[in-house]
């Protein structure tokens, strides 16, 4: 049991980054166009093409595509697929399998905008048509709503039809976060248990089992901890796959800065460029590292950001990751083999001292380990002024506002009496 929870002080700097890159997905910015942008100059190169009937003939492809995973026919879903290419059968065959293994309450795919791919006009000829696909579904039992992902198909004309022929050719254009999948890669096993769906890789059917259990434990230990209603459905991806949803295990600058897991955000809209609808959800990624040495308190740190993320995206990160520590640390001491009091002491005696102000962005890119500490603190304080439901108000609050420095100095102002910086200056004091 010391192994299993007593990772205290490395635990915080494993989850370095993990809630930042838990409630705000990252976007590509470097695109240069805006979605289509590209499409007005690719179509004055294709005389007589029509883009109308060529988006109604590809998305009726598509729909057949979506209803046939749903119904189990393989059959139809390669039906389109280039026959000349054994590797994109095996590929598009493969992706059926892993399709086939979620439990779709919607499925639906819808040609976007076009992406000049010239290699593949090289490749295929005059008729080649590279698109951003949306994949627009909703999974039975974890998504309240549909979310969309893009991903990147080329199309030839072939006897009056369009074949699928690169399923990857574009993948540089899509959505960073978005459109790597936990099915696009080798085959997988999922695993239920209750509300939790795990998915890892199918030889490792067995590891998924023992995540289910440790995740659904940890699912317990939030809903004890955060007074707002959660139903608990959560997916963990614990593959060994690194690419999956683009996941980067390494970053920032400082020491400590390695993502033992992130929370990543999902949303119904386009995936490219600033997010304007609310999220609907999110899957937590692991790791493939530290798969196989899963920790709950790790997963219960992730899994309050899952519960806090549909609330909305605009609470500063310092009460965003506060809370998800807060949760995880008082989850430890349900076990009365367990106490946080190591992290406590570290947290006054090396962290606090040092407090100007409650960790912001930028403190949490220079130092993530003391960044943590201080915003558990933070959290600590205000639910022994405030109590849990008062720090879910103040949370809830801050979601629902830009925050202008006006705004969120009133809003913590209502919530505690205090001004931001009086606010810090009693969290320095507090002993706790």
């Amino acid at each position: 049991m010391v192994n299993q929870r007593g990772r205290l002080l490395a635990g915080v700097a494993a989850l370095a980054l993990v809630g930042t890159a838990g409630f705000v997905v990252a976007t590509r910015s470097d695109q240069g166009v805006a979605p289509g942008g590209t499409a007005v100059a690719a179509e004055a190169r294709k005389p007589g093409v029509d883009p109308a009937v060529r988006k109604r003939q590809l998305d009726a492809i598509l729909a057949q595509r979506s209803t046939a995973v749903v119904k189990g026919d393989l059959k139809t879903f390669l039906a389109a697929v280039d026959p000349k290419q054994p590797k994109l059968v095996s590929r598009q065959k493969l992706l059926f399998t892993n399709l086939r293994k979620f439990q779709f309450a919607s499925l639906r795919y819808f040609v976007a905008d076009e992406r000049e791919a010239p290699a593949q006009v090289d490749k295929f000829g005059p008729t080649t048509y590279s698109t951003r696909v949306m994949m627009r579904y909703r999974l039975t039992g974890l998504d309240p709503k549909p979310v969309q992902t893009d991903l990147g198909y080329t199309f030839v004309q072939r006897a009056g039809r369009w074949i699928l022929v690169a399923d990857d050719a574009i993948d540089e254009t899509l959505s960073e976060d978005g459109h790597r999948q936990p099915w696009d890669y080798q085959e997988i096993a999922v695993v239920r248990k209750d509300k939790v769906v795990v998915v890892v890789d199918k030889r490792e059917a067995a590891l998924g089992k023992k995540i289910a259990q440790v995740s659904e434990d940890a699912v317990e230990g939030v809903r004890r901890h955060w007074p707002r209603p959660w139903n608990g459905a959560v997916m963990v991806v614990a593959m060994s796959e690194p690419r999956v949803l683009s996941t980067v295990w390494t970053a920032g600058t400082g020491a400590g800065w390695t993502i033992a897991a992130k929370a990543v955000t999902l949303y119904d809209g386009e995936p490219l460029g600033l997010k304007t609808v609310a999220p609907v959800g999110s899957r937590i990624v692991v790791n493939p590292a530290v798969r196989k040495d899963l920790e709950q308190d790790l997963l219960v740190h992730e899994m309050t950001h899952v519960a806090t993320v549909p609330i909305g995206i605009r609470t500063p990160i310092w009460l965003v990751e506060g809370v998800a520590e807060y949760v995880r640390s008082h989850a430890i001491e349900d076990d009365p083999h367990w106490t946080v009091d190591p992290y406590r002491r570290t947290v006054r005696t090396k962290y606090l001292p040092s407090m100007k102000v409650l960790p912001g962005e930028a403190e949490f890119d220079q130092n993530g380990d003391r960044s943590y500490g201080q915003a558990w603190w933070a959290t600590e304080y205000l639910a022994s002024k405030l109590g849990k439901k008062g720090v879910a108000a103040l949370y809830t609050d801050l979601a629902l506002h830009d925050l202008s420095p006006t705004t969120y100095a009133s809003i913590i102002k209502k919530h505690t009496g205090q001004t931001p910086a009086q606010l810090t200056a009693a969290v320095k004091k507090f002993k706790g």
